[in-house]
């Protein structure tokens, strides 16, 4: 399994938004960015996805996971970007902000703290069970 991370403005598309979808899920679409769009290229279904509220909140603040894999993004009028469908898996019991990723050596490397613009972003597994730990959801 890989893991990634996904960044949402609440006010846009928040955690409980996502939750309220059920199973069926979300299209993960919109994206306008081709690292972005090659890391969800990548992404296969059963991944775990970090939610991430960006703007308001900062923070991680669930689990997702992958339900469908890679296809043309309906809201793409060119053809050129990809979505794939997220369902909520559960919350944090604990919101892990950016300001503690970045007070973190273990997560000094993360693209959260790297790469903070990037909307889609992969996490490496000591990172995932790290942020797992912070967020008071032990692995």
């Amino acid at each position: 399994m890989a893991c990634w991370l996904v960044k949402s403005e609440p006010d846009v598309f928040s955690w409980d938004d996502l939750v309220r979808t059920g199973a069926r899920g979300e299209p993960w679409n919109g994206v306008r960015n081709h690292t972005a769009k090659l890391n969800m290229k990548a992404m296969k279904t059963g991944d775990g996805v970090f939610f991430y509220h960006s703007q308001a909140g900062k923070a991680v603040v669930g689990i997702a996971e992958v339900i469908r894999e890679h296809y043309p993004d309906p809201s793409d009028p060119k053809g050129v970007f990809v979505c794939v469908d997220l369902k909520a898996v559960r919350p944090l019991p604990r919101p892990v902000t950016l300001a503690q990723a970045k007070a973190d050596p273990a997560l000094a490397a993360m693209s959260l703290v790297t790469s903070f613009r990037l909307s889609v972003q992969p996490v490496t597994q000591a990172e995932w069970d790290h942020v797992r730990r912070l967020g008071g959801d032990a692995p």
